[in-house]
């Protein structure tokens, strides 16, 4: 047993339990982390980082054949999958021993090793007790695999990053964004990809001219999207897969990617021996302190299943370290939290859908274009740009804006704070646009569609 109790005891050093290690052993509490893998949890590992800087790579295929409307008369390119994997790595190790310096520089302990709860007020790593005052589960999430005939032949997204040899046909099985977002990745880096969406449509979530202006995108890509089949068996065929779907068909594949869902890490950790109650996907239920069932143990980020994005994560490390060590005066609203796909092209999002606007509001008015952006009038390129605005028509308050294009990202981040701030159509309509870009529609559009 340590001698003297932490005042905080994090269990998991991904990114929410990260931030809050560091910001409450900042404020003086005596603070201790506990880590079975690397640090910097899923979405420094095998998860937003990684996933971006394939996206990046993704991307030069399709650079080099547009330039030669612009001029250039590009060489043959060839592309080294193992030298992409070995950069990856050598920055997300960088970002490991970042992420180490960060907690050892504000004095948080550091230990290696897999923690399970034995009390509300101990926890064992590798057998060894350490009393704590509170404890903070921010173990995030993991991905699951159906069960069904050979569906251990399948990867997950975590094996993505480190494929031993570059896929010539890539089966992606599911239709939500890291499914789309690594069909997209491995088709502009040459692979055949087959996508198997067991529902209509991708993105299921999203608003509905979204998902199929990207499903029509990501098919002029080259990505072959399939609707209204899963995979009902895989089985090795020499040095193939051979996957039977359910309607009867057959397909060849190098390496099949299960991309159906995710699932939070509370398996072995003692929680439900302490009683803490768990909802039916094995998430910790919390109140809105993040704290348990069980006075003394919080939780935040993934493993609680309320979004699962990194800087809500850290939003709620935030949130939780102010309630525990300061004034308990912040909160979190987790309306008008902007997300984005890094499928290509780009899809981002802010506030409402159509369909759920027009549920939340009496009379909504919707305010869409879809254009060939400059870039494309000499690349050569087929794609298209969507954007959408849905707007309150009792308020004139925008309560909704959808993007489908390069960079929409970092478009629509800005937007966000607008919306955040309650800005109405009369506000964008009185905006001067950036010109020439894309984002100058969304303070352009003025008729609304019948």
């Amino acid at each position: 047993m340590s001698s003297t109790p932490f005042d905080l005891f994090v269990i998991g050093a991904g990114s929410g339990g990260v931030r809050a290690a560091r910001m409450a052993a900042q404020r003086g509490a005596r603070v201790a982390v506990a880590e079975s893998g690397a640090l910097g949890g899923t979405c420094v590992n095998v998860g937003c980082i990684p996933k971006k800087l394939y996206s990046h790579a993704a991307h030069f295929a399709d650079a080099f054949e547009q330039s030669r409307g612009f001029g250039w008369t590009p060489g043959e390119a060839r592309f080294d999958w193992s030298l992409l994997k070995a950069n990856r790595a050598r920055e997300i190790a960088r970002l490991n021993g970042v992420y180490e310096k960060l907690l050892r520089d504000a004095g948080v302990t550091i230990l290696h090793g897999r923690a399970r709860l034995s009390s509300p007020r101990t926890v064992l790593v590798d057998d060894v007790e350490h009393a704590t005052q509170r404890v903070l589960v921010a173990t995030g999430g993991h991905s699951v695999v159906p069960e069904y005939p050979g569906g251990e032949l399948a990867v997950t997204s975590d094996a993505m990053f480190d494929l031993p040899q570059f896929p010539r046909h890539l089966v992606v099985v599911g239709g939500g964004y890291i499914a789309c977002e690594f069909a997209s990745i491995f088709r502009g880096l040459g692979a055949r990809v087959t996508q198997l969406v067991r529902g209509e449509q991708i993105l299921r979530g999203f608003d509905e001219d979204v998902r199929g202006f990207l499903a029509r995108q990501m098919a002029q890509h080259g990505v072959e999207l399939r609707t209204g089949v899963r995979p009902a068996s895989i089985e090795r065929a020499g040095d193939a897969l051979k996957l039977t779907l359910s309607d009867g068909s057959t397909l060849a594949a190098d390496t099949v990617l299960q991309a159906t869902g995710r699932h939070p890490n509370t398996a072995g950790l003692g929680l439900q021996a302490l009683g803490v109650r768990l909802d039916e996907r094995g998430a910790i239920v919390v109140d809105e302190a993040f704290e348990s069932s069980v006075p003394g143990v919080h939780a935040i980020g993934d493993v609680i299943d309320r979004i699962q994005l990194t800087p809500v994560a850290l939003a709620e490390a935030m949130v939780l370290v102010d309630r525990l060590f300061g004034s308990g005066a912040r909160r979190i609203d987790y309306e008008l939290v902007p997300t984005a796909v890094f499928t290509h092209p780009n899809v981002a999002s802010v506030g409402l859908t159509e369909a759920q606007a027009r549920v939340r509001h009496v009379a909504v008015k919707v305010f869409r274009t879809e254009f060939k952006p400059l870039k494309h009038t000499l690349s050569g390129s087929p794609e298209r740009v969507l954007m959408k605005l849905l707007v309150d028509a009792a308020t004139d308050r925008v309560v909704g804006l959808h993007m489908v294009g390069d960079e929409a990202g970092e478009v629509v981040q800005g937007f966000a704070v607008a919306l955040k701030a309650g800005a109405t159509k009369a506000q964008f309509d009185a905006t001067i646009g950036i010109h020439p870009s894309a984002a100058e529609e969304f303070v352009t559009l003025r008729e609304p569609v019948a």
